[in-house]
């Protein structure tokens, strides 16, 4: 680094999600070094895990490595490491590895994890979806049970090996329930020869009284008609009360006692908390935070008490309208992630300093071949439309021009074979059946 650079503004950036990517990219050619830290090397387009995990898509088609992103932008570097605290009288972070770097301003775009309400146990039996690691134990987990019911002898455990039990019905439960289904109707028939995987039997558990409960009820409704179109077990106004290595305990109101759903692969789609850093941060700044443990951010999207810190993206609960809090998509991030670099433009020029005003560009949810909902506010789409419409943006929003060709390429031969490419069950998913029950 150049003694030009090194005396230049110093804006670290934790994490490489959209945030902290988008951010770094709105600072080139300001007069600024900009050092962007990931545990990971790679930005990862989360809403496609689930693709990963259903076989459509391989990891590096949603992945594109941090430094090929940023090669060109010459104020930023990419160092890999993760942030465990942070000091922020004296402007460091600590890394893991023993070293501290400093900082002028800080922005912090840690987002999220999958969360377990307290039962923390439940994780070695319904497998979560954050990571590209979360998606290939899922595939493997869900192939091999496919593979388990081939060769069991027994009925009712053969059953139980083709059972799918999915944990939320967000976007993420709704689209992995729809992929599980086509998989099993259309990619995999004729690959076995001692079960019918069309009898496979996914369940949609949600607590709430529907499906994607975010979105208007119009559209909740019409994504429930399409799951169960696709032979989906929908079960709304259910809370899942325990899990084990056999399947869940489910409860509702009307039936009173819980009920067991016997299923050898259970997955989770319900719930998020915030990653470590994030806790360290609201600790060390004595911020205040949601019951998620987001950080309550003030309207510019800094830290109330320290202006030189930003949190963006998921991590940040930020009110948007009518307190309603932005939410924790792609375009939440992006735009927290520009507008922080606005505005550190802005104090470092001396002009007035932007406002964050979210934009909401709506939400698209796909549940299968030809189905989707897609909520623009004033205008909303079910079906085809839809789901043309959510191919089109997700491929827009991939990072590189490599992976949107990839994807795209890949999508259209799937949509023309209706088959799944990518169904190997790597080591770390293959998994022994567990015992029997007593």
């Amino acid at each position: 680094m150049s003694v030009h650079a090194a005396s230049r503004h110093r804006v670290l950036i934790i994490g490489g999600g959209y945030g902290g990517l988008y951010a770094a990219k709105a600072l080139d050619k300001a007069p600024v070094q900009v050092t962007l830290l990931d545990r990971r090397n790679f930005h990862l387009f989360s809403p496609l895990l689930y693709q990963v995990a259903t076989g459509a898509l391989a990891p590096s088609e949603i992945a594109q490595p941090l430094r090929l992103v940023l090669r060109k932008q010459r104020n930023a570097r990419v160092l890999l490491g993760e942030a465990v605290d942070v000091d922020a009288a004296a402007r460091t972070v600590s890394v893991a590895d023993g070293t501290t770097i400093e900082y002028d301003t800080l922005i912090v775009a840690t987002g999220t994890h999958h969360a377990y309400f307290g039962h923390d146990d439940w994780a070695d039996h319904a497998g979560g979806l954050k990571t590209l690691e979360d998606a290939l134990e899922m595939r493997a987990r869900i192939l091999a049970s496919f593979e388990r019911a081939e060769s069991e002898p027994d009925e009712a455990r053969r059953r139980s090996w083709m059972t799918f039990v999915i944990v939320g019905a967000g976007p993420t439960g709704v689209e992995l329930a729809g992929a599980l289904c086509e998989i099993a109707r259309d990619a995999l028939p004729r690959d076995f020869r001692a079960i019918d995987t069309t009898k496979a039997q996914v369940h949609l558990v949600e607590a709430a009284d529907r499906v994607l409960p975010t979105y208007p009820p119009g559209l909740s409704r019409a994504a429930a008609r399409q799951l169960r179109s696709l032979g989906t077990t929908v079960r709304t106004g259910t809370r899942v009360v325990g899990v084990d290595e056999h399947g869940v305990l489910v409860a509702t109101e009307a039936e009173g006692e819980p009920v067991r759903i016997d299923a050898m692969t259970v997955l989770w789609a319900a719930g998020v908390t915030v990653a470590r850093f994030g806790r360290a941060l609201a600790e060390a700044t004595d911020a205040s935070t949601d019951r998620a443990g987001r950080i309550e951010v003030a309207a510019d999207l800094t830290l109330p008490g320290h202006p030189e810190i930003f949190v963006v993206g998921d991590l940040a609960a930020a009110v948007w309208h009518d307190d309603r809090m932005v939410p924790g998509v792609a375009q939440g991030g992006i735009q927290g992630g520009k507008h922080a670099a606005a505005t550190i433009k802005a104090r470092l020029a001396g002009e007035p300093l932007p406002t964050f005003s979210f934009r909401d560009f709506g939400e698209l949810a796909t549940i299968g071949r030809l189905r989707a909902v897609a909520d623009f506010r004033r205008v909303r789409f079910t079906g085809v439309v839809a789901w043309f419409l959510w191919v089109s943006i997700h491929i827009a929003l991939l990072i590189g021009f490599q992976n949107r060709m990839l994807v795209m390429n890949r999508w259209i031969w799937s949509f023309l074979t209706r088959g799944r490419s990518n169904r190997l069950i790597t080591h770390a998913g293959a998994r022994p059946p567990p015992p029997d029950r007593d």
